[in-house]
């Protein structure tokens, strides 16, 4: 068995003469790789259903979870703001697209660098940069505004375009299909596509930007999907930036992961920005949480129930637990505690399935009890 495990649910529950059952609110699986590709400025209604999506339409949702009513944050708009509210919760007072030099940010606040400091590895990736010099400006087919981690200083050395930092983690888009097939990306990968490949901007030859992103996505996602690092757990967030139609405020937002349910699960909840953000926080486990995301709600609906989910006593005066969303083929050891010091073993199991349930014979008529358990790689 490989030593290197997630600790995956410590919860407790009294158990007592009169108990019934115990639910437990659901919470994130253990992901062990974050994928997110940003699109741009797309409502949802523009996207489903729509013939110039067949990728998405065809390919993805069916496979997907999706959010019907992930929302554009209330008046953020341009794009700008709502990248930065993704990397730090707050758009700092910006209500523009200018560039590093105008917006850029003396904060350490922000996601990347609560990853760096927490040791977790990250990485953009951005089309049409040169990978030796920071993307500061806009240029030659990329959007400086699309990629938040270069407005912020201890990424760039204030502005500076071969700030090694920076260009240590901030890398041309042609280098992610290498590190993803020698399985080699970063925890949290954050991947950026030309304007004319992210929905923004129609262009040569088709003039058509929802059918050209959807053929780019076509194009990328299955090598994600194949990949040693999604089949390992990884989640892959499609997100966009805003609506392009105040009318509009839904914008399209997708999850696949096998940790998802899938199967076209539509979510009718309340989202923004800053439930992903949430969501990418204590998925990374990093904190404190950053802006908008201290009082958002994590999109753990979108994933199949994980964790301790009930714990029931049964008739013979035992203790019956139901993991959920646990992976199959994997060892699973869980736990019971009189006084959360002393844990002792109740079951050791390979999982054949994504719920399994336990039988604690030793707590018949205790009055307390504490249980964990451990998904071991």
């Amino acid at each position: 068995m490989n030593s290197a495990g997630f600790i995956s649910s410590l919860l407790t529950a009294a158990v007592s003469l009169g108990f019934a059952r115990v639910s437990f609110a659901q919470q994130l699986p253990p992901i062990p790789t974050v994928f997110v590709i940003m699109m741009e400025n797309t409502t949802w209604s523009a996207i489903k259903g729509n013939t110039n999506a067949p990728y998405i339409n065809g390919t993805l949702l069916p496979m997907a979870s999706h959010c019907e009513f992930y929302h554009n944050l209330p008046d953020i708009h341009p794009s700008l703001p709502n990248y930065l509210w993704i990397e730090a919760g707050t758009n700092f007072g910006i209500l523009n697209d200018g560039e590093p030099a105008q917006n850029h940010q003396n904060t350490t606040n922000h996601l990347s660098t609560l990853l760096d400091q927490a040791g977790i590895s990250w990485k953009a990736y951005q089309e049409n940069i040169s990978g030796t010099s920071l993307p500061l400006v806009t240029c030659c087919g990329f959007s400086v505004r699309h990629n938040p981690f270069v407005y912020f200083d201890d990424v760039t050395g204030t502005n500076t375009p071969t700030y090694p930092y920076g260009l240590a983690h901030v890398r041309p888009f042609s280098e992610f299909a290498g590190d993803l097939a020698n399985n080699r990306v970063a925890r949290y990968n954050f991947i950026i596509p030309s304007d004319c490949d992210d929905m923004h901007t129609a262009c040569y030859p088709i003039y058509n930007r929802i059918l050209q992103g959807d053929m780019w996505l076509a194009n990328v996602v299955p090598a994600i999907l194949n990949s040693q690092a999604f089949s390992n757990g990884a989640a892959l967030f499609i997100v966009y930036d805003e609506t392009d139609d105040d009318t509009d405020p839904m914008i399209p937002f997708l999850l696949l992961s096998r940790f998802a349910r899938g199967a076209g699960y539509a979510n009718t909840n309340y989202y923004d920005h800053s439930s992903f953000l949430r969501t990418l926080q204590e998925i990374l486990g990093v904190g404190p949480f950053l802006g908008g995301a201290a009082t958002a709600t994590n999109l753990s609906e979108l994933f199949l129930p994980f964790g301790l989910s009930s714990i029931e006593r049964v008739p013979s005066g035992a203790t019956r637990l139901t993991l959920s969303g646990i992976t199959p083929g994997r060892t699973n050891v869980v736990e019971g505690s009189p006084d959360l010091v002393t844990w002792v073993p109740i079951s050791t199991n390979v999982a054949t399935g994504t719920v399994m349930n336990v039988t604690d014979h030793a707590a018949t008529n205790l009055t307390r009890r504490f249980y964990r358990f451990v998904e071991f790689r």
